[in-house]
């Protein structure tokens, strides 16, 4: 039941965002184990000209970037999980996108059961209850 919150310093479009929210979907069901049905992914888009890394734009570096945090529940995922997505993530950009800027971030946040939830109910809750 993680949520993904993903930012391309790239311009929208339907066949990118289709293929972005795929590669993240099979990673995130893949490697972490998440089940695709409860999986949420939203993307969201900044023009290159006004993402900056070290002084200049993207455009002008010729470069593509992206930003993703993923909230998962604590104690679901290894470190070596963590590291093999991260991994996994920056690659399929780097496919995507092509030409990625290595300041490009990946934050797997590990958030308590007791205050992470959907559908009304905590993570805590669905495990004592399942």
């Amino acid at each position: 039941m993680p949520i993904l919150n993903v930012t391309v310093g790239a311009m929208r479009s339907l066949s990118l965002t289709q293929e972005i929210s795929h590669m993240l979907s099979e990673a995130t069901s893949t490697i972490l184990g998440k089940d695709p049905k409860v999986t949420a992914i939203a993307v969201g888009y900044i023009n290159p000209e006004d993402w900056i890394v070290a002084g200049s734009s993207l455009s002008v570096q010729g470069r593509a970037s992206f930003q993703l945090e993923i909230k998962v529940t604590d104690e679901t995922n290894t470190k070596d999980e963590k590291a093999r997505y991260i991994e996994a993530v920056f690659n399929g950009f780097n496919r995507i996108l092509g030409s990625i800027h290595e300041e490009s971030y990946i934050h797997v946040h590990d958030v308590r059961a007791a205050s992470y939830g959907y559908g009304g109910q905590t993570q805590e809750y669905r495990y004592h209850h399942r």
